[in-house]
């Protein structure tokens, strides 16, 4: 996560870009594509990378909601152990639903952030600990790794 500027008002700079992108990109992996293995050493398929993306959005989401609601709670997040669970949850559904559930998280991110009362740190680092940033993290990994996998099969 970077330390870029704070983000202004209800507007996440760089999000509907970002979202843009990624939703390219999503269009271009196949179902056979989604299925191979590489984009990570550890073994991640693009359909990983993509439910990453969605289930952190979704978790962004549910702590905004937290925020709104007043029970959030601060404390270190760790980001490893929550990438292995989101991966085992969402390594055998199929991409389709993956591509389902990555619009749905990305709507209740932007619905959630909307319905703030306030704008505080807590809602900052989540926006783009989930948002824009970390999507702008995964586009130019998942943008190549679309381009070797199409490659080799040419």
């Amino acid at each position: 996560m970077t330390n870029a500027a704070p983000v202004n008002g209800r507007e996440l700079p760089g999000e509907a870009e970002s979202w843009h992108r990624l939703h390219e990109l999503i269009d271009r992996i196949s179902p056979e594509m989604a299925e191979v293995p590489g984009y990570f050493e550890e073994g991640w398929t693009a359909k990983d990378a993509v439910a990453h993306i969605g289930t952190w959005m979704a978790e962004g989401a549910q702590m905004l909601r937290r925020i709104a609601a007043g029970t959030y709670r601060e404390g270190e997040v760790d980001v490893d152990a929550e990438n292995e669970r989101f991966l085992a949850a969402m390594r055998d559904i199929p991409l389709q639903t993956v591509h389902l559930q990555v619009a749905s998280a990305h709507a209740e991110l932007l619905r959630a952030w909307a319905q703030l009362p306030e704008i505080t740190p807590a809602a900052e680092y989540w926006v783009r600990k989930a948002g824009p940033e970390h999507v702008a993290e995964h586009l130019p990994r998942l943008e190549t790794w679309i381009e070797e996998v199409t490659g080799r099969r040419r």
